[in-house]
């Protein structure tokens, strides 16, 4: 079945994230599923725009939001691009799809006081499970890297002779980022005290677990919304918040964009661009605030 071949295109060949091929893997079920009861098409073959048209609109009038429209519009056109390259489809329907428009809404970061105080203040404990969590939250705040590249890191990853990290990105692509003094020394204490655990490790990845496997991401997850839960008050307190803080106190501190968006292994600037919103808003309250005739 053409869907299936699909998803194992995107989960081996195109290397995409777990969390990326499930959401692939349900949109299309959902949208066949509408095309089958509505029209009785099984096949993309068998549908048009209008018929892809019919399925948003249920999906709008279902008060889907925007932002997830989009992204199943997304899936469907990633979906047909791959029938064309095997020939399964010789026109594509998603040309005369347009997409909703959507409102920008700007990354939530965490104040440079508050991680200033997370660092500072905070007690992780003792332990190599303790140092494992003041680590990982500090590689997160130091290098912006997504959660997935987090968990899958190496200890052969880090050359601490040139203070740098190899991350692999999405798309398989490989990133070299810089690190600080300060989370060198945080990943070289972990390291002394896992390889003295009295658990024998079986990974080679670097954050474990404290059986010794390989940490996995909702530990991570909880591990961060633990700590950012002492210092903020935010709702969203998630491994990709601290990466919107890492590029947010870097853009504020006078880094270029484009260094940024190296760094943060995005594929092109308009990704990054959007937290230039975060500085825009920080000037005009600096502006309101200190002009007298604001």
């Amino acid at each position: 079945m053409a869907v299936s071949s699909f998803i194992q295109y995107i989960r081996y060949e195109k290397r995409f994230s777990p969390h990326t091929v499930k959401a692939y893997e349900s949109d299309l079920a959902a949208f066949f599923e509408y095309q089958q009861v509505t029209y009785q098409a099984a096949a993309m073959a068998e549908i048009n725009h209008s018929m892809i048209r019919s399925w948003l609109v249920s999906l709008m009038e279902a008060q889907i939001t925007p932002r997830s429209v989009n992204r199943k519009i997304s899936s469907l056109k990633t979906y047909c691009k791959f029938l064309l390259r095997k020939g399964e489809l010789k026109t594509n329907p998603m040309l005369k799809v347009l997409s909703p428009k959507t409102s920008k809404r700007l990354p939530v970061f965490v104040e440079k006081e508050k991680m200033d105080s997370l660092f500072d203040t905070i007690d992780f404990g003792e332990g190599p499970e303790a140092l494992r969590d003041k680590a990982l939250i500090e590689l997160f705040y130091a290098t912006g890297m997504r959660l997935t590249e987090l968990v899958n890191l190496k200890e052969s990853d880090f050359d601490f002779g040139n203070d740098t990290v190899k991350v692999l990105g999405k798309r398989n692509k490989e990133r070299i980022i810089p690190i600080t003094p300060s989370v060198k020394k945080s990943i070289r204490g972990y390291l002394a005290a896992k390889s003295g655990k009295e658990v024998k490790l079986q990974v080679p990845e670097l954050f474990v677990t404290a059986e010794g496997k390989k940490i996995y991401q909702k530990l991570v997850y909880r591990i961060v919304t633990k700590y950012l839960g002492q210092v903020t008050t935010l709702e969203k307190k998630s491994p990709h918040v601290l990466r919107h803080t890492f590029a947010t106190h870097m853009l504020n501190n006078g880094a270029e964009i484009n260094s940024i968006k190296d760094i943060l292994g995005h594929a092109n600037l308009s990704a990054t661009q959007v937290y230039t919103h975060n500085t825009v808003e920080k000037l005009k309250k600096v502006y309101k605030q200190a002009h007298p005739r604001a």
